[in-house]
């Protein structure tokens, strides 16, 4: 491993980062080591930040986390948001595929709506996290599928030929729409939500990991990882899994 990136939203600390901490911890020797702040969007930008590196010939193999504490930063006075929220974490190695082998990571589609970045936010002394539902809900079931839809179209892949459609586990009321308005119709649709909460980076991950588990998807099939929401950030690709 010479590359680090850790998804997360809920480090405490400025500095060491998570990233350099957990490298510390496992004895990795000199890798480049940094965290990723995207919230809930935070491991698909990690994943391709990742597989941009590798492809650069800037790292050989890096490792991908995505992990978050919401219990740190859930305000347990707001019956809203803290009966949605978990802890969790997931991870992924990412390395350079063999010469003719078919690429598992597809090209990322990557954006922001920065003029909505406050319907999510950690923010405070001690930091808490808020968020205006009914905003962020109509944002993502009415403008996320097409762009969902985007990165498929960047992969090369059709929706109704996705094995997975793995979202962010935000809420079954945008996950379930979100994944039917895209046309995907073959594919299992990730739903850990209604076992782990949204632990926002980590979300994604570990639903994937609990679906090839589960023995629901298998090596090579096409899933979509879409993840979005803290600062109206999303970030898509299309993986064969692993």
């Amino acid at each position: 491993i010479d590359l680090v990136l850790v998804a997360t939203s809920t480090a405490i600390d400025r500095s060491p980062n998570t990233a350099a901490r957990v490298a510390a911890r496992l004895g990795i020797p000199e890798p480049a080591a940094m965290d990723v702040n995207v919230v809930c969007a935070g491991f698909t930008h990690a994943l391709a930040t990742a597989d941009h590196t590798v492809r650069a010939g800037a790292a050989t193999r890096a490792l991908v986390i995505g992990a978050d504490k919401m219990s740190e930063v859930t305000d347990w006075t707001d019956r809203t948001t803290c009966v949605l929220v978990g802890d969790g974490a997931g991870a992924a190695v990412v390395e350079a595929c063999a010469p003719g082998e078919e690429a598992g990571i597809g090209p990322v589609l990557w954006g922001s709506v920065p003029e909505m970045g406050n319907a999510v936010r950690i923010e405070g002394t001690p930091p808490r996290f808020a968020q205006e539902g009914q905003s962020v809900y109509r944002w993502a079931t009415t403008q996320l599928p097409p762009i969902a839809r985007r990165a498929c179209e960047k992969a090369g892949i059709e929706p109704a030929d996705l094995a997975a459609v793995v979202l962010h586990q935000a809420n079954l009321r945008i996950i379930e729409p979100l994944a039917h308005k895209i046309g995907a119709v073959n594919a299992v649709v990730a739903r850990d939500v209604t076992e782990s909460g949204n632990t926002s980076a980590a979300s994604i991950p570990l639903a994937l990991s609990k679906l090839i588990e589960q023995g629901k998807v298998r090596t090579g099939d096409p899933a979509l990882l879409f993840g979005f929401g803290g600062n109206l950030s999303y970030a898509g690709q299309v993986i064969r899994c692993p």
